[in-house]
């Protein structure tokens, strides 16, 4: 179970994921030791379950942010998001519920490598429907 202390590493990691075990200690008031013993649990649990790095596509090179839906034959709904999980151009992949079955966050450098991906999706055995929508702005993050 979680107690407050954990709650407040977690917030911190999420405010900057490169926070130190001093800085946490300080900030919550016990020591760097406990701070340690806490993330390493949190770690063993699977609460921490990756560190990343937060990065701007449009400095990268990839002009086009998509958020695309697909709708899929169900007995083959595992194996087409582990396909596509497979692509660099996927940075996130997930199996949802509401309008799509899966949806898929996509890096592409224009919008012709889009629409190539958006077609190489749609080709996949099982998929029925691809519905593409490109981000114009990020709000929060």
């Amino acid at each position: 179970m979680l107690d407050e202390k954990d709650r407040k590493i977690i917030e911190i990691l999420l405010e900057n994921g490169r926070a130190t075990f001093t800085e946490m200690a300080k900030r919550i008031g016990i020591t760097e030791a406990a701070i340690r013993k806490r993330v390493k649990r949190l770690e063993e649990i699977g609460v921490l379950k990756k560190y990343t790095a937060i990065v701007d596509n449009k400095l990268l090179g990839y002009s086009i942010l998509g958020l695309v839906g697909v709708d899929a034959e169900s007995d083959k709904l595992l194996k087409i998001a582990n396909t596509i999980a497979e692509n660099d151009w996927a940075k996130k992949v997930w199996i949802t519920t509401g309008d799509h079955m899966i949806m898929i966050e996509i890096w592409a450098k224009d919008n012709r490598e889009f629409m190539q991906i958006i077609e190489e999706i749609g080709k996949l055995d099982g998929v029925s429907k691809v519905c593409p929508a490109i981000v114009l702005e990020t709000i929060k993050i």
